[in-house]
């Protein structure tokens, strides 16, 4: 499956609902599974940024309608990036040649 590197940001809702992040993360788990993906990690952090998922989904389709859901309850902004591993990586620079 693909990986995917979410950032995200706390809106002025979601920083006035701040006590709730654990239990909606709990919730957004058990939404990515739905979909067919798979949370594998996250993590709340210090900076511009307020949280830090890695999660895999089995399309860029998927993965896009899952942020869509998750922002449309208004708690966080995102910013997804698609990760590549070394395997998937060294295939890329393989078709370079």
């Amino acid at each position: 499956m693909a990986r995917y590197i979410t950032l995200y940001q706390f809106t002025d809702q979601g920083i006035k609902n701040f006590a709730g992040t654990v239990d909606r993360s709990k919730d957004a788990t058990a939404a990515v599974e739905k979909m067919g993906g798979k949370l594998l990690s996250i993590n709340w952090t210090i900076g511009p940024y307020d949280l830090v998922s890695i999660a895999q989904f089995p399309d860029d389709e998927t993965a896009t309608a899952f942020n869509l859901k998750l922002a449309s309850a208004g708690n966080v902004r995102t910013t997804t990036m698609r990760a590549f591993e070394a395997d998937e990586m060294t295939r890329i620079i393989g078709k370079t040649k």
